[in-house]
C-alpha cells in the first residue's frame, strides 16, 4: 500500500469538507478549493480525519493513491493557513515595487517589466529587493513564482537576477587565462 496514501488527513477547526462523486470541496477562513479526482478511488471523511482508499493494486490505482491524497491535503493545508514563496532579487539598482494589485519590477531592462496576478494570488513586497507570492493553491502560487523567476532568470557569472530565498548559485569562473596585456611583445 501506499506510505503516503494511507495517512490520514487531519482537519482543523474552522475548515468543512464536503465529498461529492469524483469532486473534494473544502471551505475554511480564507478560501475555498475543489479537487477533481478519480471515482475509483473512495474517499471518506471520519470524525476530524479524511481518508483516501484505492480499490486494487493496479499500477493505475496504486499511482493515484498517493496522488489524490497529496492534493487533497495540500487543498485542506491551503484553505487553512495558505502557502508563501518568498523571493529576492539581486543586482545593482533591481527592485520590485506594488502598484494596487501590479507588480513592477526594474531588473536591468530598458523599461520596468509589469505583472498582473492571476485571481486567487497577490504579490507582497515587504522590501524592495523581496518579494512574497501568497495564495490558498499551492499549485497555482508555485506556478507564478516560477513565471516570476523566470523573467530574470539568475546570471550564471554574477548571480543578479531574481531567486527564491536561499537558492544556491553555482557560479562560472570568469575567463581565468586573461592576464592584463601582461607577456606581450
Amino acid at each position: 500500500m501506499s506510505r503516503i496514501g494511507k495517512q490520514p488527513i487531519a482537519v482543523p477547526s474552522g475548515v468543512t469538507a464536503t465529498i461529492e462523486k469524483g469532486i473534494f470541496k473544502v471551505k475554511g477562513p480564507k478560501g475555498e478549493l475543489q479537487v477533481p479526482f478519480n471515482p475509483a478511488l473512495e474517499v471518506k471523511q471520519e470524525d476530524n480525519n479524511i481518508t483516501v482508499a484505492r480499490p486494487t493494486d493496479r499500477p493505475e490505482h496504486r499511482s493515484l493513491h498517493g496522488l489524490t491524497r497529496t492534493l487533497i491535503a495540500n487543498a485542506v493545508k491551503g484553505v487553512s493557513d495558505g502557502y508563501t514563496i518568498n523571493l529576492e532579487l539581486k543586482g545593482v539598482g533591481y527592485r520590485a515595487r506594488l502598484n494596487g494589485r501590479v507588480l513592477e519590477l526594474t531588473i536591468g531592462y530598458s523599461h520596468p517589466v509589469v505583472l498582473d496576478p492571476p485571481a486567487g494570488v497577490s504579490f507582497v513586497v515587504p522590501e524592495p529587493t523581496r518579494i512574497d507570492v501568497t495564495g490558498i493553491d499551492k499549485q497555482l502560487v508555485g506556478q507564478v513564482a516560477a513565471n516570476l523567476r523566470k523573467v530574470r532568470k539568475p546570471d550564471a557569472y554574477h548571480g543578479k537576477g531574481v531567486r527564491f530565498v536561499g537558492e544556491k548559485i553555482a557560479l562560472k569562473p570568469g575567463k581565468a587565462g586573461a592576464t592584463g596585456g601582461k607577456g606581450k611583445k
